[in-house]
């Protein structure tokens, strides 16, 4: 047999399988995303209890199998069910977002512990002090950071004219190429997206240190449009699929 396994996990999402088993995916800090079958677990009183609830964190037991991709889940021991998130409707949105994000970002058994602590650190954020745009638009940065996505703010990722240097005041981002362009070099690409000077320099306060921006900093409606339609199509870009969260997220304006 093989040995057992235990690891700090976030569950990510769980299925019934049969009438008594489920399958259940995980992202773990020591063993990257994993999914596995949970044997009894519509039915289990110990080994189980409570603990598979999404965005729940766990300790995870686990055998890998000779055969086939699922692990066998041996239990998961709760250390922290997000009640008082599940409360909230906004906050549940911007949960699965994150999450979603946050697997299609990554890779099967892609272990980055890091990226795992990133998570864990925004599901108690949103659980202790709410959801908003602002720490939405920080967490996705630092995820496609940590991930090997940082998208280039700092000039021209083309002619390297530097942001704040040049003279103009309108910028483009292109997903392709995984930055800002200049207004010349834009002219050359197709799905530029229009990026102004403030929506540039509010993105890179948040790329480099989250706490530059003032607490109660109010941005224009124009702003806050061009920094989200930017950050979401980027990351569908990398994740090459829809964020199927992402449509509950647009009743959002609070930064």
């Amino acid at each position: 047999m093989r040995d057992s396994l235990i690891t700090p996990a976030i569950t990510l999402r769980a299925r019934p399988f049969g009438e008594s088993d489920k399958i259940v995916s995980f992202f773990t800090q020591d063993h990257g995303k994993l999914t596995g079958i949970a044997k009894g677990a519509l039915r289990s009183r110990k080994r189980f209890v409570n603990s598979l609830e999404i965005f729940s964190l766990v300790n995870l037991s686990f055998q890998d199998r000779s055969q086939g991709n699922l692990a066998f889940l041996l239990s998961a021991e709760l250390i922290h069910s997000p009640r008082s998130l599940m409360s909230d409707l906004d906050c549940i949105a911007h949960a699965y977002y994150l999450v979603e994000i946050t697997d299609g970002l990554i890779g099967e058994r892609e272990t980055n512990p890091a990226i795992f602590q990133h998570l864990n650190d925004g599901l108690s954020h949103l659980e202790s002090n709410g959801a908003s745009l602002r720490f939405l638009t920080f967490f996705e940065l630092k995820l496609l950071r940590l991930a090997g996505y940082q998208p280039v703010l700092d000039s021209c990722k083309k002619c390297h004219e530097s942001r704040l240097h040049g003279p103009l005041s309108r910028w483009h981002f292109s997903p392709l190429d995984g930055g800002i362009l200049c207004d010349s070099c834009s002219r050359s690409c197709r799905d530029v997206l229009p990026l102004g000077r403030a929506a540039v320099e509010i993105l890179t306060a948040l790329q480099t240190e989250y706490d530059n921006l003032p607490a109660h900093l109010s941005l224009p409606v124009s702003v806050v449009t061009e920094i989200r339609s930017v950050v979401l199509r980027f990351i569908q870009f990398q994740m090459d699929r829809e964020i199927k969260s992402a449509p509950f997220l647009h009743q959002f304006s609070s930064v």
